[in-house]
């Protein structure tokens, strides 16, 4: 054998090994992913839908809560996709020949960008809608009961759904583009017809973005505040605490005199006010016993931060319309070159990446926050150990939308200088210059908006409250009066 043929299957056994490490790598890491998102769904999950006296239901129960664990593990991975590839691109820019970091390259960076990607289209195709008409179905009329009866009405749903979606987007497709050639190529199912109904959803995803986004960042200041302890001047624990004790005591006295009053009493209703005010008394204790520095020091620094994240926010976004209407290599585009660590993608170097990183972390933290404060999704909040099977599935489906629509949505918005990288860079509305200015605008209209009114708000009402001007019996502006009845007490 030549000294070629020797090079060549040397480089193919390579090859082979890097694409085995690569393998190896990715399965850890999404195996990581599945054991903290099913950690997370067994908190929420109601427990009588898997003990129950029917062992075919809780069966189907806890295939569809696999799947649906499968499928928060990918939105969780989408999450972190952006974020890991900018991190990864300082790493092996600061080290550029370090033996230990050998496996992290653009190949593996590629691959798991790839991989979300598929995953995605898997969930949101095919594992989701499974996972409902399981749970919702009962076999066909006149066959054998059994989880396999299930199986063959939720294929055949499933198939229908299929027929229904694949009409659908030939309509869509007829509109946008009427050309023989965009309708021959939806008959390859694999290259174009589910990137083209992906790029639908995941658009769909984006402008679900710019609503709950500037939402949620008005929200975090109210969340943040319940989480943390107030200084005294803005929060005066003592009196909540014998609010507290007095309802609770009151309520105790109904239960035990149910026959002292004329209506009848709901007891499970008065039974569980009872659990949430003892709770409540409990967390106002733990938050009296905080100390000085957490009361005085931990809250300001926090809003300090929020504000800081948010304006931050704003301020590129408001930079990268100046500069759409400049430069056109602002727009966001695919990219085919997956050699990492030659170029920063911040200009500030490390700590801008870092910036970055925290920032689309802060934004995807905001848009939950925002999605589940939202009028039309609040019934969809999920409750401990309380959750029903098909409201973990439509929160799964949420997240997931709203997760793979980050990497687009950052990138759109000019919060990182990253590339989309595999096929999330194919969407041919990325390349619309009228679509990304007029969503830069509207994402930083919408949160000056939000943060104006939320904020000035909740400055005012604090300020009342602080004051005392929320007991004096005449009306203020913006706040609401307090009951004469109460006012007695």
């Amino acid at each position: 054998m030549e000294a070629a043929d020797y090079e060549v299957l040397s480089v193919r056994e390579q090859l082979f090994h890097e694409r085995v490490r690569e393998c190896i790598i990715s399965t850890l890491l999404f195996a990581t992913l599945y054991i903290l998102c099913h950690i997370t769904l067994t908190r929420f999950k109601k427990p009588a839908d898997f003990t129950t006296v029917d062992d075919e239901d809780a069966t189907v129960n806890k295939i569809a809560l696999g799947l649906c664990t499968f499928t928060l593990a990918v939105a969780l991975a989408a999450v972190l996709l952006l974020p890991f590839s900018i991190l990864s691109n300082e790493v092996l820019l600061s080290l550029p020949r370090n033996y230990y970091i050998q496996w992290l390259n653009g190949s593996l960076i590629h691959g798991l960008w790839n991989l979300v990607f598929l995953f995605s289209n898997l969930s949101l195709v095919f594992l989701m809608p499974f996972a409902y008409f399981f749970t919702e179905s009962e076999g066909f009329a006149g066959s054998k009961k059994g989880v396999l009866g299930r199986v063959y009405e939720t294929v055949v749903m499933l198939l229908l759904l299929s027929l229904l979606v694949l009409g659908m987007v030939w309509v869509a497709s007829a509109i946008v583009d009427n050309s023989k050639t965009s309708r021959e190529s939806l008959y390859d199912l694999w290259e174009y017809y589910l990137p083209y109904l992906y790029s639908c959803i995941s658009f769909l995803g984006v402008l679900l973005l710019l609503v709950c986004t500037p939402l949620g960042l008005a929200q975090m200041f109210s969340v943040t505040g319940k989480l943390l302890v107030k200084p005294r001047l803005l929060e005066d624990l003592e009196e909540q605490l014998h609010c507290s004790a007095f309802e609770e005591a009151a309520l105790t006295r109904r239960m035990c005199n149910p026959t002292s009053c004329w209506l009848p009493l709901d007891m499970q209703m008065l039974h569980r006010q009872v659990v949430t005010l003892k709770t409540q008394r409990l967390m106002l204790e733990k938050r009296q016993k905080a100390s000085a520095w957490q009361r005085n020091l931990g809250y300001p620094l926090a809003m300090l931060c929020l504000l800081l994240l948010t304006g931050l926010s704003v301020l590129i976004v408001a930079i990268h319309i100046l500069e759409l209407l400049i430069d056109e290599a602002a727009m966001p585009r695919g990219m085919q070159d997956t050699s990492l660590g030659q170029v920063s993608f911040s200009k500030l170097g490390s700590f801008g990446a870092i910036i970055q990183v925290i920032l689309i972390l802060y934004l995807m933290l905001s848009s939950v926050v925002g999605f589940y404060s939202s009028p039309l999704f609040r019934g969809l909040r999920p409750k401990r150990q309380d959750t029903a099977m098909t409201q973990i599935i439509g929160n799964c489906v949420c997240l997931l939308v709203l997760s793979s629509a980050l990497p687009i949505f950052s990138r759109t918005l000019g919060l990182t200088r990253f590339d989309l990288l595999g096929d999330f860079g194919r969407f041919n509305w990325l390349g619309n210059f009228y679509i990304v200015f007029l969503y830069n605008a509207a994402f930083a209209g919408l949160t000056t908006l939000c943060l104006v009114k939320t904020v000035t708000g909740a400055v005012r009402a604090e300020l009342i409250r602080a004051l005392g001007l929320d007991r004096l019996p005449l009306p203020v502006s913006g706040f609401p009066r307090q009951h004469s009845k109460t006012q007695l007490h």
